[in-house]
């Protein structure tokens, strides 16, 4: 049976751990090595690594901080940076990860999507949509740390994205990224109702009520959280943590009851 899965997704930065806010502002919350130890003893569902500078800076993957993660962790590992092409997402795979995440690479060439896929398998390509509510109340598309506008439609593309072969949808919104300030409904909703292939979301969770909403309304999905599960307290000291499995067991009872109803 599957289950909503619970998912830390951890930023890097010159091979440091960092949270970031909207996209801009960062703080430097630790090593990422560390980290990953950290969530291995607490059991972690899954594990998203994302190196924020690898395509802002037009570089390839850091196979050697890639192949360190994979041989740490001891749960399925997702990483996303710096992919352009299937020979790239190939030697990721080799190194231990289970799943790639992809994003300006395949915005700007949504192919990319069907060829790594029947490289690697569709179940292990992941499209990230990062996402910025418009002044008209819609929604677009941006790249490059939100910098780089699309002008795309992200629901749109989502669409795309499954049709050539996607395996799960990411959504990031840009404008919750570091605020704790809740999951944003409308935006899921939308590329939930348009797409049927699994989706996780990322951005705005403060709490694990924010979590458990988001089971309830939406039952098998991955919610995904930064600042969440590197800060403690209002004042945000960095501390890593995770549900302990009474927390977890009383969000997974969240999605039965709701489709008990």
């Amino acid at each position: 049976m599957l289950f909503p899965r619970i998912i830390p997704c951890l930023l890097v930065r010159n091979k440091g751990l960092v949270k970031t806010f909207k996209f801009g502002e960062h703080k430097y919350v630790g090593d990422p090595l560390n980290a990953v130890r950290i969530f291995n003893e607490k059991q972690v569902d899954e594990l998203m690594v994302v190196d924020i500078d690898a395509t802002v800076q037009n570089r390839e993957p850091d196979y050697k901080m890639i192949e360190n993660l994979a041989m740490e962790c001891r749960m399925p590992l997702c990483y996303g940076g710096g992919i352009k092409n299937p020979d790239q997402a190939s030697r990721i795979f080799g190194l231990g990860v289970e799943k790639i995440a992809l994003s300006s690479a395949v915005i700007a060439e949504p192919k990319l999507i069907s060829d790594i896929a029947k490289r690697v398998g569709n179940q292990s390509v992941i499209v990230v949509l990062d996402v910025s509510k418009t002044l008209l109340g819609g929604y677009k598309l941006f790249t490059h740390n939100g910098k780089k506008k699309t002008g795309m439609d992200p629901v749109q593309f989502a669409k795309q994205a499954e049709d050539l072969g996607a395996g799960e949808i990411v959504v990031n919104n840009i404008d919750r990224d570091g605020m704790m300030n809740g999951y944003d409904f409308e935006l899921i909703d939308r590329i939930r109702n348009a797409t049927s292939i699994p989706m996780t979301v990322l951005g705005g969770a403060g709490s694990l009520t924010d979590v458990g909403e988001l089971i309830r309304r939406h039952s098998i999905i991955g919610a995904a959280a930064g600042s969440l599960f590197v800060f403690k307290g209002v004042h945000k000291a960095v501390l890593i943590n995770y549900p302990n499995p009474s927390e977890k067991q009383a969000l997974i009872d969240t999605y039965f009851k709701s489709t008990s109803l």
